[in-house]
């Protein structure tokens, strides 16, 4: 399998972005032009909240894996069991390395009997490739053949409902239906990255921007906007939601030893399965749950409003100690009214209710000011509201 990208590509739905676009601020995901946020990202994160949020996942890359052997590749490339991962739903996973340690997390789409797509952030053709030494299995890179969109938020589903998407009332969240709007197959997971009631639809590039606005058309009246990263990246913190590049580096790209993490130093134990057979990395995890974790992943609840961006976090007060980790993510939570941050801390630190303290710096007017604030570790996301899996969902 080869895996070849150009730079400067336009997703199906750039056009629909590039109309509505008035700040100009754009960036590059998987060689593809994505808007940052195109009028106002406090409006934009306000409709995930409160209203319907479209955001473009074309860009993430899709792995279509096929053959007979298909489940039982996955399930050796994987930290979870994959056999139980039926027809019709969708599993969370990671996958690692020799050692145990994290190279990508994405979403595994069992589509059929022997047929799933998984999709991450990163790419992973040659990875993929070599994992699959032994199966009869193919691997396509489907990321160009299939444009997706984010429709997250409470009113969602009535927005997809009036547009003409029948029966989403019975899907359950992680959960994929196969349907079509006006003749054209689509796929809609009930999936997302916002922590809220939402969905994802997977069709052809030859249908988004037909269907884009038969959504738009029908949320009008509901304050349906299109979404950036700007937006996205809040509501992830709130959701508590690990992102590649912040809550962890890939290991097959870490170069200094200790800067990767596994799965148990990233609050994903219940992601590794060791009653199914053997798995990348299961050795090494089997060791670690034995003797131990180094890091753990910590949320934070932290006094004040100045977000704790970059901060250094030490288990007191005085600076007179070392530092214990640091904040991975932050950000003021509008909907929580809470300054919340993710970060990474050494054991036996971080234990959920625990204090600690982390170390800000914000500028205001050129000068640059220091605060050390309390910090409480809680357990579970910031927001998890009930709605998201209310199913059916409530009606608006």
């Amino acid at each position: 399998m080869t895996e070849v990208h150009q730079g400067r590509l336009e997703t199906p739905f750039y056009g629909r972005f590039k109309a509505i676009d008035t700040l100009n601020e754009w960036h590059t995901w998987n060689g593809y032009t994505v808007c940052n946020s195109p009028y106002c990202a406090d409006l934009e994160y306000f409709a995930i909240r409160n209203a319907t949020a479209v955001f473009d996942l074309s860009p993430m890359n899709k792995y279509r894996i096929t053959g007979p052997d298909a489940g039982a590749y996955l399930n050796r490339l994987v930290t979870r069991n994959v056999s139980v991962l039926g027809p019709g739903r969708v599993g969370y996973s990671v996958w690692c390395d020799n050692d145990g340690k994290v190279i990508d997390d994405g979403t595994i789409f069992h589509l059929d009997e022997g047929d799933y797509r998984v999709c991450a952030a990163g790419r992973h053709a040659a990875w993929f490739a070599d994992a699959a030494i032994g199966f009869d299995v193919e691997i396509d890179d489907e990321t160009a053949d299939v444009a997706a969109l984010a429709v997250q938020g409470p009113t969602s589903w009535s927005v997809l409902t009036r547009a003409g998407f029948e029966g989403l009332e019975s899907l359950k969240p992680f959960g994929l239906v196969h349907m079509e709007l006006g003749g054209r197959p689509v796929m809609v997971s009930r999936t997302g990255f916002t922590g809220d009631l939402g969905y994802e639809l997977w069709m052809s590039p030859d249908d988004a921007g037909v269907i884009w606005d038969r959504i738009f058309e029908a949320g009008e009246l509901t304050g349906i906007r299109a979404i950036g990263t700007d937006a996205l990246e809040l509501s992830r913190i709130e959701a508590g939601y690990l992102a590649p590049g912040l809550e962890f580096l890939p290991a097959d790209e870490t170069v200094r030893t200790g800067r990767s993490r596994s799965p148990f130093e990233l609050g994903l134990d219940w992601l590794v399965d060791f009653t199914k057979p053997n798995f990348n990395g299961r050795r090494a995890l089997a060791e670690e749950q034995r003797r131990g974790s180094t890091w753990r992943l910590v949320r934070l609840d932290i006094e004040g409003n100045k977000p704790a961006h970059n901060a250094y976090v030490f288990p007191r007060e005085s600076r007179s100690r070392s530092d214990i980790g640091f904040v991975t993510s932050a950000a003021w939570s509008p909907v929580c009214k809470k300054n919340v941050a993710l970060g990474t801390v050494r054991q036996p630190h971080g234990r959920p209710g625990t204090t600690l303290w982390v170390e800000i710096y914000y500028q205001r007017e050129m000068h640059w000011q220091r605060k050390m604030a309390r910090a409480t570790v809680v357990e579970g996301p910031f927001w998890a509201p009930d709605r998201r899996r209310l199913t059916p969902p409530e009606p608006y």
